[in-house]
């Protein structure tokens, strides 16, 4: 199948595809090939439009979308589908066989990650989301299956407490419990199996390599790959999340790569990270074990890791920019972080997410916004890096308007250490 990405027509609030374009990829994957579907819906979304407005509410859907999209392809890849079905409903789906099991903790990951703090007109929103999921039966059309996991989350809807449901109205796969995954996360950490792929970061101006973040990757026996997002679900379940970030910091400094040194390497820290009195000197002692130079180094925040204690956050980020390491300010335009952020914060780099970006080639609209974050990342001396570039019309507007750093699947997804030494 081609990359359905390059054919449909996208949803104007969310970037992503309709429902039409969702059934017709349904309909395309041939019959004999395996689909996974999951159905998400947001519970009570309609008192949000009551309570915000129309445009409250378009800005909670415009940013769930971003979340869902961001999940789906770190753990499944570019060729997803990921659609919105209409209202509060979007849909996410692959071809190919997949465990039961390891869907049912996809869905389970996505779930946190949409529920998670949402500012909606100077508020914080938490929309805790009911998901629907199938496999599709033999000879079933893309139709059946929509309708299976729209009844599936009708459901959900009238059972209080229950956020995750298979189509045939079983809660949990067997398999492994949450205690025996998070056991075994702790013991993949003990023995170093938690593995290091590189996202690679491209000059605008010269297409020359400029950089690569890091991103984690488990490859667990039973489930097969999981991605970043799914990894620190799991962590968070049993409040191992700094435990997992300092594993993942430590083993990106430590690498014996071939290019250590050579190249700008960016890694993601956590809001645990940030509010943890001790981090800024564990991370101090880190470089100098690693002997890692610290100006090859950025760190990137979201903005949604603010939130919590921008205060100590604040405290911490200074002292990590003190040691001469860089900090960057991830996924720039979802609507967290104000002026107050640019601020306070000792921020060398602008992050762009792909969402403020997705139609900067056709709509005069978002060629003027970038325009605009362009100029004022300038006047306060800081980079523009933008992810999730796909197309080349999308690189030649960046060129035009004077970005510096890109990353995207136009010219790679994640590779490994030795890919990027190939590179160079």
């Amino acid at each position: 199948m081609g990359d359905p990405a390059a054919t449909f027509t996208r949803d104007p609030l969310t970037g992503l595809a309709g429902s039409t374009e969702a059934l017709a990829w349904l309909e395309c994957v041939p019959k004999p090939d395996f689909v996974q579907a999951m159905l998400i819906g947001l519970h009570r979304f309609r008192s949000v439009n009551i309570a915000y407005g129309n445009s409250g509410g378009d800005l909670a859907l415009a940013e769930i979308a971003r979340r869902i999209r961001d999940f789906a392809v770190e753990e499944l890849g570019p060729s997803a589908m990921i659609a919105r079905i209409g209202g509060g409903e979007f849909l996410v789906a692959c071809s190919g066989a997949l465990p039961r099991e390891r869907w049912q903790w996809l869905a389970e990951a996505l779930g946190r990650t949409v529920g998670r703090a949402l500012p909606v007109h100077g508020d914080v929103l938490h929309l805790l989301p009911r998901i629907a999921l199938l496999r599709r039966a033999p000879g079933e059309g893309g139709g059946r299956m929509l309708d299976r996991l729209d009844q599936a989350l009708g459901s959900l809807e009238q059972q209080p407490g229950r956020r995750v449901m298979w189509a045939d109205g079983s809660h949990r796969s067997r398999g492994r419990s949450a205690a025996r995954l998070e056991a075994d996360l702790i013991g993949a950490m003990a023995r170093d199996e938690i593995g290091l792929v590189y996202q690679p970061q491209y000059a605008v101006s010269t297409g020359a390599l400029a950089g690569a973040e890091v991103l984690a990757r488990w490859d667990h026996p039973q489930l097969g790959r999981i991605g970043a997002e799914t990894l620190f679900a799991i962590a968070e379940r049993g409040d191992h999340i700094g435990q997992l970030s300092s594993h993942i910091v430590l083993r990106a400094l430590a690498a014996d790569m071939l290019w250590k040194g050579l190249l700008p390497l960016s890694i993601n820290i956590t809001a645990e990270d940030l509010t943890a009195e001790d981090f800024a000197a564990s991370f101090e002692r880190k470089l100098a074990k690693t002997a890692f130079p610290p100006a090859m180094l950025t760190l990137e925040v979201t903005e949604q890791s603010l939130i919590g204690d921008f205060v100590r956050s604040a405290e911490t980020l200074r002292a990590i920019a003190a040691l001469g390491v860089r900090i960057a300010l991830d996924d720039f335009g979802t609507g967290y972080a104000n002026f107050r952020t640019l601020k306070a914060l000792p921020i060398d780099t602008l992050k762009l997410d792909a969402s403020l970006v997705g139609d900067v080639d056709s709509d005069p609209r978002d060629r003027a916004i970038l325009r605009a974050i362009i100029a004022m990342a300038r006047a306060l001396g800081q980079k523009i890096v933008v992810e999730g570039i796909e197309r080349k019309s999308q690189l030649a507007v960046l060129a035009e308007e004077g970005c510096d750093v890109f990353q995207g699947f136009l010219r790679s997804g994640p590779v490994s250490a030795e890919a990027i030494a190939d590179m160079l």
